[in-house]
């Protein structure tokens, strides 16, 4: 298996596990936010989901951004160009889920946007090519997909099942 092999397994497992709690959940449920600390699960699934699509859209591939392309951030009334680093919690706060439907044809749309993209890389170039998007310091086009894309999506696959557990709801990986 290749670089290429290994991404493109991986997020479909990831974004796999991503998709399966739109429907299950309430929009009460994606939003509740622990008063012991944390974040909704919406808050991250947002987060990550935004973040993928800036990574392969805005900072590899140079374009707009699904996001912007589609005008999500008016339907959904959300930032035009923020993922979530760096806001306050009170900002965090703001970030709803108003729409899982809708929410859901976005996030196929980045799956499937970054899965061709996947498709057209030269594993020779994943190390040679440099990327750059804030706040992290510039890096290979490897260690963007694999740490940024990849683990840190992981993550928050794990802060979404947490915020599932808190609203009496199953895990996703089991």
């Amino acid at each position: 298996m290749n670089e290429i092999e290994i991404l493109k397994s991986g997020l479909k497992w990831m974004h796999n596990l991503l998709d399966k709690p739109i429907n299950d959940m309430t929009p009460e449920q994606w939003n509740y936010w622990p008063n012991e600390g944390g974040v909704s699960a919406f808050f991250s699934l947002w987060h990550y989901v935004r973040t993928e699509d800036n990574i392969i859209q805005s900072s590899i591939k140079k374009g707009n951004t699904i996001w912007l392309d589609n005008d999500y951030d008016i339907t959904f009334n959300l930032h035009k160009t923020s993922q979530g680093t760096g806001m306050t919690h009170e900002e965090a706060q703001q970030i709803r889920m108003t729409d899982t439907k809708l929410w859901l044809k976005y996030q196929k749309q980045v799956w499937e946007s970054t899965d061709t993209f996947l498709g057209t890389l030269d594993a020779k170039k994943l190390h040679k090519i440099e990327i750059s998007f804030d706040p992290l310091p510039k890096m290979s086009l490897w260690t963007g997909l694999f740490h940024v894309c990849l683990t840190h999506g992981f993550r928050h696959v794990g802060e979404i099942e947490h915020a599932r557990g808190l609203v009496g709801l199953d895990g996703l990986t089991i």
